[in-house]
């Protein structure tokens, strides 16, 4: 990941910083790439599950997943530490939800939720990210079972991190699951920058709260316009990277930095998670529907 957008760098870390490690991160998405930064020096994907193929190896025929595991997770190796992600130690479980092309229906994700609560304390999974969102045109009872079923991860104990989608910048743009006044919901910080989605350019694409007059949405936000992440497939032989852009790209840094919280203070709740991102934000002076509490700030988070 480009670690320089975050405008954000490590302080001196204490002796025995774990940049996450142990952390169990939980991706919903369209697979993983068996890529060098996930598996060197120790292969740190612990389980794999597709609900789409139903296939036993780990792939991602997208690409989209990999470069949102590479975001939270990704160590780097395979540049030398200079596109490491978030929190490089922590450990990856990933369902795949999502077809070759990013579809999938929301009972597929509804049963990687189950799936993944029912591994969570084997493999000691904290967090869930979902960077994905209910399209346009989904009916209102499929919507409500996609916020049912990530308010019962969270209640469960997940500290679950979820997109507010690319709808913006008209006001109320945010897709479910990103509604849900419980689950952590994360815009782009900086989607005034033009980026290109499938041959078409656009900017203000983050979507905007708010829910109601009291609920804020989105909570923060996170850089998200060009991201460079982990590749799912190699160039010329080698583990290579590429540029995305969304708030698909925005959510795992915040999954990330969790984890680097939670290694540090493995005993907070996922509510007090919550409050530590929101009230250690940095104010960029946006509206509220624009920017939530604020930029995540690492530094911050970790050392307020």
């Amino acid at each position: 990941m480009n670690t320089a957008k975050l405008l954000v760098h490590y302080p001196a870390v204490p002796p025995g910083f774990s940049y996450g490690r142990g952390i169990g991160i939980a991706f919903l998405d369209t697979g993983i790439f068996l890529h060098r930064d996930f598996i060197f020096p120790d292969n740190r994907i612990l389980m794999f599950k597709d609900f789409i193929e139903h296939k036993s190896s780990p792939y991602d025929d997208n690409g989209h997943g990999t470069h949102i595991c590479g975001i939270a997770c990704g160590n780097g190796s395979a540049s030398k530490g200079r596109y490491a992600g978030i929190a490089p130690k922590s450990h990856l479980i990933v369902g795949k939800v999502l077809d070759k092309k990013g579809n999938g229906s929301i009972e597929n994700v509804a049963e990687g939720i189950s799936w993944i609560l029912k591994n969570a304390r084997r493999y000691n999974i904290r967090i869930l990210n979902i960077s994905i969102g209910a399209q346009d045109g989904v009916q209102k009872a499929q919507s409500l079972e996609l916020i049912h079923s990530v308010e019962t991860a969270w209640d469960f104990g997940l500290v679950v991190v979820v997109a507010a989608g690319n709808n913006g910048p008209k006001p109320m743009s945010v897709t479910a699951p990103g509604i849900s006044p419980k689950v952590i919901t994360v815009g782009a910080s900086d989607d005034d920058e033009l980026i290109d989605s499938h041959g078409q350019h656009y900017s203000h694409y983050s979507g905007r709260g708010p829910l109601s007059s009291t609920i804020i949405k989105p909570d923060l936000v996170a850089p998200g316009s060009n991201i460079l992440s982990c590749c799912h497939k190699k160039s010329y032989g080698q583990y290579s990277y590429t540029s995305r852009s969304g708030t698909s790209m925005a959510t795992p840094m915040v999954s990330g930095a969790a984890a680097l919280l939670l290694g540090m203070y493995p005993k907070l709740t996922n509510t007090q998670v919550k409050y530590r991102l929101q009230h250690t934000c940095t104010n960029l002076g946006f509206p509220p529907n624009r920017q939530g509490y604020g930029q995540l700030d690492i530094a911050r988070l970790l050392y307020d």
